[in-house]
Formats: C-alpha cells, structure tokens, sequence
C-alpha cells in the first residue's frame, strides 16, 4: 500500500516540465520565474504589509538575481529595491519543503505562503504546505542546509 507521503512524492516527481517555467541564476543563485516574472508575478512586499498575495503590475517592475519582480505599487517597488533580501521568497521562491524533504526545487503558488521569522516561504500546493506547516522550524532547518547546494546547480 502506498503511503500519502510516498504518492506526493511521486507525483512531485512526475510534474512536467513546462518552457514558461524557468530557473535563473542571479549573482547569489537561482531564482524560480513562471513567464520571466518571479513568484508568478505576485508583489513579494504584499505578503508582508497587506498579509496576503497580491497581483503585481507588469508595468510596475524590478529587475533582481537574472528574474523580474512585479508590484502592485510604485512603493512597494521601491522598497523592495532598498532590500530585496528582506522581501523576497526564500530558497529562490521554489518549495520550501521540497527544498527541506527531498534536496530538490520544485514551482510554487503564490496562495501557499508562509512568514515565519520574518522570512517568505513558498510551497507547491495545500497538501504540500499543510506537511511543511506540521513541523516548519525542522524543514526550515533543513531546507537552509540544502539550499546552497541546491542554490548553484
């Protein structure tokens, strides 16, 4: 019989490749992109003064790490110019438990997001996200031992 964990696991492991999906190397690593646009085009400052993923403008942009940011203001833009660090998604914004679980990268939704520490975690979907949430100070532990490796693949 095949465990839940395994099927995800599986399935995470089938997913298709598409071109619209990308992964850049910036100057300190990879960063994922949907279309050129990273985190699928969603405004990464939104996530932390609105609480909640916002549409970004694609005439509102920044260029950062080889990707396109998209914002829903000029403001958060700016802001995010002064210290992308502090704003974008951590592990390049691909899954925080994939990068955790499995020393790999895998896409991300905008809707499965997390900010623990005062830091942006992305993951794949809900099923993946509520496994990641059952124990979020281990993968993150984990998942910041692997991301250098994984950073420069």
């Amino acid at each position: 019989m095949m465990t839940r964990r395994r099927a995800l696991l599986l399935a995470l492991a089938a997913l298709p490749a598409s071109p619209a999906l990308a992964l850049f190397h910036g100057p300190s690593g990879a960063v994922f992109t949907d279309g050129g646009l990273a985190i699928r085009g969603t405004d990464p400052v939104a996530y932390f003064t609105e609480g909640r993923p916002v549409a970004g403008d694609r005439g509102i942009t920044y260029d950062w790490m080889g990707a396109t940011w998209a914002f829903a203001s000029e403001a958060n833009r700016d802001r995010f110019a002064a210290n992308p660090e502090a704003y974008a998604p951590q592990y390049g914004g691909f899954c925080a438990w994939a990068v955790a679980a499995k020393g790999s990268r895998a896409t991300t939704q905008p809707e499965n997001w997390a900010i623990v520490d005062g830091r942006l975690f992305l993951n794949y979907d809900d099923r993946v996200q509520a496994t990641w949430n059952a124990d979020r100070p281990g993968f993150i532990a984990a998942a910041d031992r692997r991301w250098p490796e994984l950073r420069d693949e």
